[in-house]
């Protein structure tokens, strides 16, 4: 092989090897190109989450409040109910003193 065919050779292995590699760099960035559609449905879908991400802290707000409600409505009914039950305690040691007291007029 002469010094000429060598050259010849080795120039057209490197262009085939250039060639090669830029097409497949050329598929590469093909096939991993983002296309606008996929932007548009990303855009969409952040969008949606940001919503989501909204109405779940209305809603993580409204339970809070209304928990805080129920807290203290039950805390009143807590205390209603103590006082009820030391009223009906009252009454009926003072049931108690007068059956007592009717026993001893009737007896004595």
């Amino acid at each position: 092989m002469s010094r000429t065919e060598f050259i010849i050779v080795t120039a057209i292995i490197l262009f085939v090897t250039f060639a090669t590699g830029w097409f497949a760099n050329w598929l590469v960035h093909r096939f991993t190109r983002v296309r606008q559609s996929d932007v548009a449905d990303l855009d969409r879908m952040s969008q949606e989450l940001h919503e989501a991400e909204e109405t779940r802290d209305q809603a993580i707000t409204y339970l809070q409040q209304r928990e805080a409600e129920l807290t203290s409505q039950l805390s009143q009914t807590e205390a209603e109910l103590r006082a009820a039950m030391d009223g009906l305690r009252e009454a009926r040691h003072e049931a108690e003193e007068l059956r007592s007291y009717v026993e001893r007029i009737q007896q004595g």
